[in-house]
Formats: structure tokens, C-alpha cells, sequence
């Protein structure tokens, strides 16, 4: 594939998959009452999901670098569950922090697992 061509898929996906989590995150900040960050975690488990129904299905080329690299990329968010994390920290709630620690990367790895099976 053209390198400029992919560079514009990813940043289509990219572009689509950014506004997609800040309206998640946006709504459940808005709307939920839960101890941890459920937008985070709901962004982060379900684009494990799908990241690892794309490698099961042996999703390329294109489509790969505008849904896996680009939507996915920016829909799921690595350094954000670490500044929530210790926001939490911060605020003295350690327990919930490490059970959102560990619940995102216990579910991330099983819905990735799920999704490249499925």
C-alpha cells in the first residue's frame, strides 16, 4: 500500500475512534456513580475485543490500518487508565485503583483472546 494512502486511513480511523471515546468517557463521567472509570474501562475492554477479532480474522491492508491502527488506536487508551489510576491513588481510594489496575488487564486480555477466537 501507498505510505501516504495508509497514513490516511490511520488518521481517519484515528480521528473517528478519538471522538468515539471522548463520548463514551464523556457519557459514564456524566452518568455513572461507579467507583473506577467505566468509560476507560468500557473503551479499553471492548477495543481489546475487537483488536482481537481483527487478528483472528486476519484483517489487513487497508482496513487493518484504518480500523486496528487508527480507530482502535485511539479508541482504547493506555496512558489514560495510568493517569486514573493514580488520580485514585491520590485521592486515597488504593483499593478501588488496583481492582480497576487489575480488572482492565485481566478483561483486556480475555476479550482480546475472545475476539481473535470468535
Amino acid at each position: 500500500m501507498i505510505v501516504g494512502l495508509n497514513i490516511i486511513w490511520i488518521a481517519l480511523g484515528g480521528f473517528a475512534g478519538a471522538i468515539f471515546r471522548f463520548g463514551i468517557g464523556t457519557y459514564f463521567k456524566t452518568h455513572s456513580n461507579y467507583p473506577i472509570p467505566l468509560g476507560t474501562f468500557i473503551v479499553n475492554i471492548v477495543g481489546s475485543f475487537l483488536l482481537g477479532w481483527l487478528l483472528g480474522h486476519d484483517i489487513d491492508g487497508m482496513w487493518y490500518s484504518l480500523l486496528g491502527i487508527g480507530f482502535l488506536g485511539a479508541f482504547t487508551t493506555f496512558s489514560t487508565l495510568k493517569v486514573e489510576f493514580i488520580q485514585m491513588v491520590q485521592k486515597k481510594a488504593n483499593f478501588h485503583a488496583v481492582v480497576y489496575l487489575l480488572m482492565t488487564y485481566f478483561f483486556g486480555i480475555l476479550a482480546a483472546f475472545l475476539g481473535y477466537l470468535s
